[in-house]
């Protein structure tokens, strides 16, 4: 890895869990996104989430890292998959993943098990909703509990998924288009 903005998240020095979902093929493409499954940051976004895991470990929880830098041909995999707005940004427009500054979560209790949170990492539906009301009050508490440690370490929220935050201003960052693949690789990807 070597890139001036992007730095690797290691789980140990981090105190987190990393759990890359686009590098399996269980996600919401049914492949395997990430042909190299490094958790990478912008440098800004990781000094924060640095400061979420020490809260989360003051509560006896885990943040476990589902989604981190997002290349950008991922990113247009994505948006062929779900050409939804709500929930996968245009890739015209750029992914605050390919930015770097954006970090899908979640939390693991004492014994590594996730929390409930309603529902699964990558549900595009209104149940994902980080304040829909339909949810029983465990997982309103524990998406709650996530909302508090993610703002208090400096992160900000979208309303549609209760995993994502990101920095805020994230628009001020470039977009890092780090991870290259030839035509052919790209073109096996969306076969």
């Amino acid at each position: 890895m070597n890139h001036p903005e992007l730095v690797e998240i290691d789980a140990h020095h981090y105190g987190v869990d990393i759990h890359l979902v686009y590098a399996t093929a269980d996600n919401l493409a049914g492949k395997v996104l990430y042909q190299d499954a490094h958790c990478l940051l912008h440098r800004d976004a990781a000094a924060r989430l640095q400061r979420a895991s020490a809260l989360a470990q003051q509560a006896g929880l885990r943040l476990q890292v589902l989604d981190a830098y997002r290349p950008p041909y991922a990113q247009q995999l994505l948006w062929r998959v779900l050409p939804d707005a709500q929930y996968v940004s245009d890739p015209a427009q750029g992914s605050h993943h390919s930015r770097g500054v954006a970090v899908d979560v979640t939390l693991l209790d004492e014994a590594g098990e996730p929390l409930d949170m309603g529902t699964g990492f990558d549900d595009m539906r209104e149940l994902s909703h980080l304040f829909n009301p339909a949810l029983p009050a465990a997982a309103q508490r524990n998406r709650l509990l996530l909302l508090g440690i993610m703002q208090s370490a400096g992160f900000t929220f979208i309303p549609s998924e209760w995993w994502h935050f990101e920095l805020p201003d994230a628009r001020r960052y470039a977009l890092i288009d780090y991870h290259h693949l030839s035509q052919e690789e790209l073109a096996a990807l969306l076969n």
